[in-house]
């Protein structure tokens, strides 16, 4: 048995939506669940203390960044990055296959790895599915992923199918590179918005002895029907005994459709970058803390939430904050974002386990879609 494990808990009868446990070496943690990303061994602005005051359960880190500083060897010093950062609970990195890709003209893809210049100084660096398995040794996380090809949106289908196969290719390299019996490795399924290699990426994929299994080329600037179609698509061919992973995906309404196909797993910066330039998530829609129309408004920033920040500051002082450029104004809203997403799947899995998913989806949609508009 792989040392990380899915267990499946309940399939809602009327929807994809499960209930499950994510078992790891850090503990075990219930799925669906939202993973806040911390890049570079830290989520921007928050202690590990105030992730668990919000019931995080596992984060994420960032193998490209790590990669390049501080390097995954002085990490591996350290004890991995469980010491390193002193987060106690379960531990996810990337395998840096997405970050290569948005360096666009900074980088040459062969069949042997990828060749790219830093974004810090400019050096010429290279990853690999073998470097980058042994960078997720050194680096310790409880689950790494397999290094992949990410597909542009839009792709023909001609490079879409090449790029799929490759990342075939290195999924199976990357199995035959690890070492460690500590760490389970998730394979990631491609194929771009084309049904056809979406099938043959999810059967190639998951028919290795992967711990679980990823989604990935989704959320890269298509729009949202497409996206759960592909989704929807590739869902179906995946096994149930596994754990599924949608990637880059941390918007309410994305999480809520995701749940509601058959994902268990999310992870996305958007609730920690959104609120640093002054934006806050509610179950309605967004919130924009920094415009004139809150300068005087003494409500928390949702009336319903429970947080740190909305028990105690208001939307005129977060203003405030944000206006003389003040470090505590990102915190604050981080911590609400964050809180706010991490117990919207809190809610989702009480959903699924009172048989009542379908109508909590409608019912969800019906207010967030009114209000944006």
């Amino acid at each position: 048995m792989h040392s990380v494990y899915f267990e499946l808990i309940k399939e809602d009868p009327r929807s994809g939506a499960r209930l499950g446990k994510l078992h790891t070496p850090h503990g075990t943690f219930d799925t669906p669940m939202f993973m806040p990303v911390g890049t570079q061994a830290t989520v921007k602005t928050l202690t590990p203390e105030e992730l668990y005051a919000m019931h995080s359960q596992v984060i994420l880190s960032n193998t490209y960044h790590l990669f390049l500083r501080p390097g995954t060897e002085l990490v591996r010093k350290a004890g991995g990055l469980h010491k390193f950062m002193n987060y106690k609970r379960g531990m996810l990195t990337d395998s840096g296959g997405f970050q290569v890709f948005s360096l666009g003209e900074m980088r040459k893809i062969t069949e042997e790895g990828v060749m790219f210049r830093s974004h810090l100084d400019g050096s010429r660096q290279f990853l690999n599915p073998e470097v980058a398995t042994k960078a997720q040794e050194d680096l310790g996380a409880d689950i790494i992923m397999a290094f992949d090809e990410c597909i542009p949106y839009p792709a023909d289908h001609g490079y879409a199918k090449q790029s799929t196969e490759r990342t075939t290719r290195w999924a199976r390299r990357c199995l035959e590179a690890k070492t460690r019996e500590d760490q389970g490795l998730f394979g990631i399924i491609q194929g771009g918005m084309y049904p056809d290699l979406r099938e043959y990426s999810a059967k190639a994929i998951t028919d290795m002895d992967f711990a679980g299994f990823a989604i990935g080329g989704l959320s890269v600037g298509e729009p949202h029907p497409l996206m759960y179609d592909i989704l929807d698509k590739t869902t179906r061919h995946m096994p149930k005994d596994k754990a599924r992973y949608l990637m880059g995906v941390g918007t309410p309404d994305c999480l809520v459709e995701g749940v509601n196909l058959g994902v268990d797993m999310f992870d996305c910066v958007y609730p920690t970058r959104v609120a640093r330039n002054g934006t806050a998530m509610l179950p309605t829609g967004r919130l924009v803390v920094r415009n004139a129309q809150y300068a005087e408004d003494w409500r928390p920033i949702d009336e319903h939430c429970d947080c740190y920040t909305c028990r105690n500051f208001s939307r005129a002082y977060i203003r405030h904050l944000f206006k003389a450029e003040e470090i505590l104004a990102l915190r604050l809203l981080s911590i609400h974002n964050l809180h706010f997403l991490l117990k919207f799947a809190e809610d989702m899995r009480t959903a699924i386990a009172n048989d009542t998913f379908p109508e909590f989806r409608a019912a969800f949609l019906e207010n967030y879609e009114t209000t944006r508009r």
